[in-house]
């Protein structure tokens, strides 16, 4: 299911990136009191009473800017808004209502979407402003007051955002629901539509040498050489400071909405530049996720090798993306077709890893014998004693370890249960979760 997306909008200095900041848990948006200061959309997860959402924030709109930074600042947030679920106003109580307050409201109510006032910078606890109530002129249902620095009233907000979202949507591509999602992510230009055309056999996407071609998540039906599955191609990936135009910035936005959709995710990387940075961003998004992961080298036909070279990549590899650095690795050329089967029969193997449900018995019969040999350090003179391992209903693996004092179990032993798991059961190309629970 993909993430509802909630945008925070609002003219300059009202206090929205600290808002986004308060929400997120996190320092994200950068907060000066000098307006304009956040100019892109900045997005983070958020997460409140069990339920997941995507928080955007925008840079202060300026209704009447028609050039320059401002306009840019305008259109971006316009975006934003075009792309949300929920949005929420925030105004400023200490300066009152403004004719740019009502230009931004007149705007969003065009939206037709869900809207909550918030009105910053009421900081004493207790009774609201008598200020507060003339933002009902801009004829909104939910006017909220809150503190983005300090945090009164944001519980309250997000009850309201939350009563306000449609149920998580099912994705673009959740037309076969019962089928795998095989989804191609990457850096623009890394061969992305060309595989998904090389796989289907007709030139179903768009291929051209400028990054970004390809702007939106494209699903299709694979039914083919005994494999049934959705295959979608998504837009290149690049890095926050390098998406500057507004249609890009939405076509990244479905993009990860896609890899949250998926069941297995093939990351292509470009032989020559290697694992960079971005591709790292994209491989880290992969494991959040808790996705099943296929590694692709695209273009070996221009890369320069020798008798070694292959094997060192791979190693390379391997150190770049630990610790998850149980994932097939596969060399290929596009536009010679040369081992894009091999992507095929590994993303089907590995999903079929990534779906398998363990019993009770059959992981116990492994893994107890394994804790026998290797017991748990003791901490400060106390013993841990694991009775039994069961698997969890989640869509990915994840087990849980019953023991007498979870608390005192570590990483390091967690990482050694997981590796165990691994090498008893077959879970290459898998994320695996370790749980201790007290029994």
């Amino acid at each position: 299911m993909s993430k509802p997306i909630v945008a925070v909008v609002g003219r300059p200095n009202v206090g929205k990136s600290t808002l986004f900041n308060k929400l997120c848990g996190q320092r994200l948006a950068i907060v000066e009191d000098t307006p304009g200061i956040t100019r892109d959309r900045i997005f983070a997860n958020c997460e409140w009473s069990g339920h997941e959402f995507l928080l955007v924030d925008t840079g202060g709109i300026e209704p009447k800017a028609t050039e320059g930074i401002l306009a840019h600042m305008r259109e971006q947030a316009q975006i934003a808004i075009d792309t949300a679920d929920c949005i929420i106003m925030v105004v400023d109580v200490r300066n009152g209502l403004t004719a740019a307050d009502e230009d931004v409201a007149h705007m969003l109510r065009r939206s037709h979407k869900p809207i909550i006032l918030a009105v910053n910078k009421c900081d004493k606890v207790g009774e609201a402003p008598m200020e507060l109530y003339e933002f009902y002129n801009l004829g909104f249902d939910e006017v909220m007051p809150i503190s983005s620095v300090h945090g009164h009233g944001t519980g309250d907000l997000l009850d309201e955002v939350l009563r306000l979202l449609p149920e998580e949507k099912a994705g673009q591509d959740d037309d076969r629901p019962d089928l795998p999602h095989i989804t191609i992510v990457g850096k623009p230009n890394v061969g992305k539509s060309s595989l998904t055309n090389a796989l289907l056999g007709e030139e179903r996407n768009i291929v051209t040498p400028v990054a970004g071609t390809t702007r939106d998540s494209i699903s299709t039906l694979y039914n083919k050489f005994g494999h049934e599955f959705m295959l979608v191609d998504t837009a290149g990936m690049r890095r926050k400071a390098k998406v500057n135009e507004d249609l890009e910035f939405y076509s990244v936005m479905r993009s990860i909405r896609a890899i949250e959709h998926s069941d297995v995710c093939i990351l292509m990387i470009d032989a020559n530049s290697g694992m960079e940075a971005q591709d790292m961003s994209i491989f880290n998004l992969i494991v959040r996720n808790r996705k099943a992961c296929v590694l692709v080298v695209n273009k070996w036909d221009l890369f320069i090798k020798d008798s070694n070279t292959m094997k060192e990549y791979e190693k390379a590899l391997r150190r770049r993306i630990a610790p998850f650095d149980d994932v097939p690795i596969i060399f290929t050329s596009v536009t010679r077709k040369q081992r894009i089967m091999d992507v095929l029969d590994e993303a089907e193997h590995v999903y079929e890893n990534y779906s398998r449900k363990l019993s009770t018995a059959r992981l116990n019969e492994a893994m107890l014998p394994e804790i026998e040999n290797y017991p748990p350090p003791a901490w400060k003179g106390k013993y841990v004693k694991i009775k039994y391992v069961t698997q969890l209903p989640t869509r990915f693996p994840a087990f849980a370890f019953f023991c007498n004092l979870p608390q005192y179990v570590k990483e390091p032993y967690k990482r050694f249960l997981e590796n165990k798991l691994r090498e008893h059961f077959d879970l290459h190309g898998c994320p695996v979760q370790v749980f201790m629970r007290a029994k």
